[in-house]
């Protein structure tokens, strides 16, 4: 029997338009999810505020240096009047750590939270954008008088300038004398035969304890760390403690006077070094009366044979001859060497120039030697093997650090901050805390 042809209207008649109203599984489970999810939100916002738990509104993860505050919102976001969001201000900052600005004469003081973004993970805060730098930097202004420094500066690796110390008519203001090129010369005489000298010899951080190799345990010098900390926080092993007679020099410069005496004179002032003299002369001539009669030769005859003169000296008389003779031998050359003197008409003792050693060369940038200690040190310092003038400056230029700071993802830290800080540490304001260790503390 052949099939009757459905049209549009009967299969239309074989749906059942209500469908909807009867039970099915999906409709149920859809259903319930949607009631139950809202609830469970709701209860647990009620929970997070009844435990005054605020990471539930959090933007993302703190940083490390405020994780302990991830739960306590309100010890940064201040709501303010009139406002329905609480904001992280400035003051909220300043109760923790309050820095000095950058410059007293800058033209706007930026808001914290512009520059050190939060919610980022355990970001480093310090590491802001140079778009925060260059706002001013790009076109330097200042309030009142001219600014020092230079006005154009739009990054590191954007024509930045050469640094200050290593421009045109700049010297080094030390004053020891000192030629590198021979000190790095292979087999110099040392104390105990031919050597080499290395850069560590003289150049080690602060808080180095290794010996010296040519210093003296008994007259070693601790140099103040206090005068080498920068304006940041960075580590104790940032700069180098300038170099001393008696942990660097002692071993192969000694300091005799006298062929009488073993010992050498202290490495100290000129008084210091005349009643040296004169007490050991003094204590030696005591135990050996003898040499109070001295031979020496009258040449007050230059035509006839010169006959022995026997002199018969007073203690006194004899201790002055010999401290003119050995101060001579000091100030003319054991001394003179590495100190400028001057000897002024009537004076009885020279004046010695004060070493004036520069601590840190970037009074307005950090450098940490800890960072770069895997590399030599004439990768950076080349000019040290060949350096024979005192006024030489052997610090690293702008493209000796470009080498390895600049764009890309094979390269080093490039930005701003790296070198740069905006606060004035050293100017710190105090700081008294406010919150308990409970306070503080995840979840509470």
């Amino acid at each position: 029997m052949p099939r009757s042809k459905l049209t549009t209207k009967k299969l239309a008649q074989r749906i059942d338009l209500h469908y909807f109203k009867r039970p099915h599984p999906f409709r149920r489970w859809r259903t319930g999810l949607s009631i139950l999810l809202p609830v469970l939100a709701i209860v647990w916002l009620a929970w997070a505020a009844f435990t005054h738990n605020d990471r539930v509104y959090s933007s993302g993860k703190m940083s490390a240096g405020h994780a302990v505050l991830a739960a306590r919102c309100s010890e940064c976001h201040t709501k303010e009047a009139d406002s329905f969001s609480a904001k992280a201000n400035d003051q909220a900052c300043r109760s923790c750590h309050d820095g000095p600005i950058h410059h007293a004469n800058q033209i706007f003081t930026p808001n914290c939270s512009s520059c050190h973004v939060e919610h980022r993970g355990h970001r480093l805060l310090a590491a802001t954008a140079d778009a925060n730098c260059t706002q001013c930097h790009a076109n330097l202004h200042s309030v009142g008088a001219p600014s020092q420094f230079v006005n154009h500066i739009e990054g590191f690796g954007a024509a930045h300038p050469e640094f200050a110390a290593l421009r045109p008519g700049t010297v080094d203001p030390g004053t020891i004398k000192l030629n590198h090129a021979v000190h790095l010369k292979a087999n110099l005489l040392g104390p105990n035969g031919p050597v080499q000298l290395d850069c560590d010899d003289c150049h080690r951080p602060a808080t180095s304890g290794a010996a010296w190799r040519f210093g003296s345990a008994q007259l070693a010098t601790k140099v103040m760390a206090g005068k080498l900390d920068p304006p940041s926080r960075v580590s104790a092993r940032a700069y180098m403690i300038p170099p001393t007679y008696a942990n660097n020099c002692v071993a192969c410069h000694a300091l005799q006077f006298d062929k009488r005496f073993q010992e050498s004179v202290p490495h100290d002032t000129a008084e210091i070094v005349h009643a040296f003299v004169v007490l050991k002369f003094q204590q030696y001539i005591a135990a050996h009366p003898a040499e109070l009669r001295v031979v020496g030769l009258d040449r007050n005859l230059p035509q006839h044979p010169l006959p022995p003169a026997v002199r018969l000296l007073t203690p006194p008389q004899w201790v002055a001859e010999r401290v003119s003779d050995s101060e001579q031998l000091l100030w003319r050359k054991t001394c003179k060497q590495c100190h400028s003197l001057t000897f002024s008409a009537g004076a009885q003792l020279p004046a010695v120039a004060k070493s004036n050693i520069t601590l840190r060369w970037f009074s307005h940038a950090v450098f940490n030697h800890q960072d770069h200690q895997f590399l030599k040190c004439l990768e950076c310092h080349t000019n040290a093997a060949k350096s024979q003038e005192t006024a030489d400056i052997l610090l690293p230029g702008v493209q000796t650090c470009e080498r390895c700071h600049h764009s890309g993802q094979e390269s080093a830290e490039s930005r701003c901050f790296e070198c740069h800080t905006y606060h004035d540490w050293s100017k710190e304001k105090p700081v008294k805390g406010g919150l308990a260790i409970t306070q503080s503390r995840r979840g509470n």
